[in-house]
């Protein structure tokens, strides 16, 4: 997936998970956005203070960890793919960071095992599949 003027208006590469994009196509089919994927309720782009609440709500009805944000998620996606293993340099280029000392900061961990860069989102959809094909 290409960001185009993402943090600090650098252009850039991360992933897209193919469970992701097929919701994505759903939800683009149904609602027919103008401009915005995900449009505010006058049709423009959501603000800051929006896109809080609507994750303040999620957080409240996930029953989820209370301190987190929306920044959060990047976070938790920087952790997830080194926990699979996934080469620092991958990491550091999804998140957009010049440098990888930003990239061991960001999600606390120093050395990692190279592996094929997959998003978090995809092993989360095989849990779910597997655990209902095993009617857990």
């Amino acid at each position: 997936m290409f960001i185009k003027d993402s943090k600090g208006k650098r252009d850039r590469h991360t992933v897209l998970s193919p469970v992701l994009l097929v919701l994505l196509r759903q939800y683009y089919k149904q609602f027919k956005p103008a401009y915005w994927l995900f449009e505010g309720q006058d049709g423009g782009q959501y603000s800051s203070k929006s896109i809080q609440s609507i994750f303040r709500s999620a957080v409240k009805a996930t029953n989820s960890n209370p301190w987190s944000t929306p920044h959060t998620l990047r976070h938790s996606f920087a952790t997830h793919l080194m926990e699979r293993g996934v080469n620092i340099r991958y990491i550091q280029s999804a998140l957009g960071h010049a440098s990888t000392k930003t990239t061991e900061v960001y999600t606390r961990v120093l050395g990692i095992n190279s592996k094929t860069l997959k998003s978090p989102l995809d092993t989360l959809y095989e849990s779910v599949t597997f655990d209902k094909s095993q009617n857990i």
